[in-house]
């Protein structure tokens, strides 16, 4: 029997299932990741770091 097919079917499963993993972890961490990059920028601007109401609204402003 030909079982190509079927393990090509597989493996595109596979992709899906951890694309679909990997995406939701990415928006549900996204604010942070987001934060954690501004924070890094604002010190290298030499600028102040201000938190967001919401996870992902962090902003610099001058000193």
């Amino acid at each position: 029997m030909n079982n190509k097919g079927q393990a090509l079917v597989e493996y595109l499963l596979i992709i899906a299932v951890i694309s679909i993993v990997v995406v939701s972890i990415v928006k549900l961490l996204g604010g942070y990741l987001q934060d954690s990059m501004t924070k890094s920028s604002c010190n290298i601007l030499d600028k102040v770091y201000v938190e967001g109401v919401n996870p992902g609204e962090g902003k610099c402003i001058d000193k």
